[in-house]
């Protein structure tokens, strides 16, 4: 089983990072660790977790937090220089 340690080391997101996941979906932190494991694992899944990571700036940009909103746009940053996404193949074309 996987401990929230090595979900952190592989998803690329900090203890905190994954605790604005955690309380963004009302979710314990083991769960949402798990979850961006699970989710970092493939394109799609790096899409869902900038997207969330977007949300929660864009809230705490409307709650007045700009901490929180810097923190969320940092983790962004990382995760998509962690997860690079590749290009479409347009082979098929």
């Amino acid at each position: 089983m996987l401990t929230l340690r090595d979900c952190l080391d592989y998803c690329s997101l900090t203890e905190e990072e994954i605790g604005l996941l955690a309380e963004h979906h009302d979710l314990p932190a083991e769960a949402a660790g798990l979850i961006a494991c699970s989710l970092s694992q493939s394109d799609e899944g790096i899409v869902v977790l900038t997207n969330w990571l977007l949300e929660i700036a864009e809230r705490a940009i409307e709650d007045g937090n700009a901490a929180k909103a810097q923190q969320a746009h940092e983790a962004c940053k990382r995760l998509l220089a962690d997860h690079p996404l590749r290009a479409p193949d347009n082979a098929g074309s």
